[in-house]
């Protein structure tokens, strides 16, 4: 399957876009970024230099990925959520650092919601809609508000899992949609 490259779309030759990528209206890729296989790019995405997107990532529309983010497989971007990579923004300050954000595996993030730099979304862990993320979150966590907090844990499949057993440090889930078990280590810092 070949790449989709709308006509309106600007792509840096200098960027690396998979197969069966879709690049829609008004998308702007910058050298240095590296999109992966099968992936969704929506109406109006801004991705910087050196930003790393994987595989089968669907992008919504109005999303901006700015340097320092990596995206890995399968991760879903609701329409409008924003990223930063600067933890002291100044207009004037000629001398700040990028600061990282890793998007693992799996993960969705839900429209408007803000993602701060310096973060790990945990595997297949889902963000609510407008939600601010001020912290790594654990895998299949599910979170809210603002600041976003931890309100449950969600399957692969997106449904509320049900706790099924506790050993030590980890807790075994089940999902009562898909019937799948879910395991999580929980480590203290």
């Amino acid at each position: 399957m070949e790449r989709l490259i709308h006509e309106t779309a600007e792509v840096s030759p200098e960027a690396t876009v998979g197969r069966g990528t879709k690049i829609w209206h008004y998308v702007q890729i910058r050298e240095g970024a590296v999109i992966g296989e099968n992936c969704n790019i929506g109406k109006g995405v801004y991705i910087d230099k050196n930003v790393k997107i994987g595989n089968n990532v669907k992008i919504q529309n109005g999303v901006s990925l700015y340097d320092g983010i990596v995206v890995e497989d399968d991760v879903l971007l609701g329409p409008h959520c924003s990223f930063t990579n600067d933890l002291y923004p100044r207009a004037f300050n000629q001398d700040w650092k990028i600061v990282s954000t890793r998007i693992k595996k799996g993960v969705a993030i839900g429209a408007n919601a803000t993602i701060l730099c310096g973060i790990t979304l945990g595997d297949y862990c889902m963000v609510g809609a407008g939600a601010v993320v001020i912290q790594d979150t654990l895998p299949y966590s599910l979170m809210v508000g603002n600041p976003a907090r931890l309100k449950d844990f969600v399957c692969r499949c997106g449904k509320v899992l049900r706790m099924e057993a506790h050993k030590g440090r980890e807790i075994v889930f089940l999902c009562s949609r898909c019937n799948k078990s879910v395991e999580i280590t929980f480590t203290y810092k």
